[in-house]
């Protein structure tokens, strides 16, 4: 069973004058296998910069602290070597890679992640499968990745990457974020099929409880000022769409 520990992480964000601003602030988490953990909290608390910081964003610079995954020191490897060791992050603003199809691109990343590239045949088969399952156009796979795509093409291109990828633990940055009520249950099923089907660890990142009404969680974070503040499950997330998070905003200070 994999496990994604992650141990008085402290990491700060490099500005454009190659200052940094200190963010994470001693983040201690542990995800295992097939579970799902919600990490919801106010803008700017951190949320986004801890899934950022665990794929290797160059953005981000690590002060003190550990990431392990199945006991490998993530933080020594490269963006690539993270994937490869089964780390999926599905951004919040997901990139258009103009000059790039979704076709190849999707095949590529499946052969860099295996290190060898999968039969054609059945790589077609379950690719379509994907893609009929999150209700997408077959069209979409000989356009240009994400270039011109809808927030919801977007999103739901993410969790087709997350299917065909099949990494241990997977870090969701908001992708229930510009989502309709149909959206929302298509990308949430696949996100489903990864927990029961792939036994994948889901980190979840968001504001809204909606998302959690179709992924349920068994553990809810409350992430402020860079570090995480309370913890419980399931009825915490309904707790704070009663209250807000004003009861936290003291307690980060």
């Amino acid at each position: 069973m994999s496990v994604l520990e992650i141990k008085d992480l402290h990491a700060s964000v490099i500005l454009d004058d190659e200052t940094t601003k200190p963010i994470l602030k001693g983040v201690n988490l542990t995800i295992n296998a097939g579970e799902v953990h919600a990490i919801m909290g106010p803008n700017g608390s951190g949320k986004s910069t801890l899934a950022s910081t665990i794929a290797g964003h160059p953005k981000f610079q690590v002060d003190s602290g550990s990431v392990t995954l199945d006991g490998q020191n993530v933080l020594e490897m490269s963006v690539d070597e993270r994937a490869r060791a089964g780390l999926f992050l599905a951004m919040q603003y997901p990139v258009e890679i103009p000059g790039v199809t979704t076709s190849n691109f999707l095949r590529s990343a499946k052969t860099a992640i295996d290190g060898e590239a999968p039969s054609l045949r059945t790589w077609t088969k379950d690719m379509k499968a994907s893609m009929e399952k999150l209700k997408i156009d077959p069209a979409m796979i000989q356009r240009n990745v994400n270039e011109g795509f809808s927030g919801g093409e977007k999103k739901r291109h993410e969790i087709l990457q997350l299917e065909l990828l099949r990494p241990k633990i997977a870090l969701l940055d908001e992708t229930d974020s510009g989502l309709d009520v149909d959206a929302l249950k298509v990308v949430s099923e696949g996100v489903n099929r990864a927990l029961t089907e792939q036994n994948t660890g889901i980190m979840l990142i968001t504001h809204y409880t909606r998302i959690l009404r179709y992924i349920k969680p068994q553990f809810v974070h409350v992430f402020a000022d860079g570090r995480i503040v309370d913890e419980g499950g399931p009825e915490l997330a309904d707790r704070l769409e009663e209250e807000g998070y004003d009861r936290y905003m003291s307690v980060a200070k």
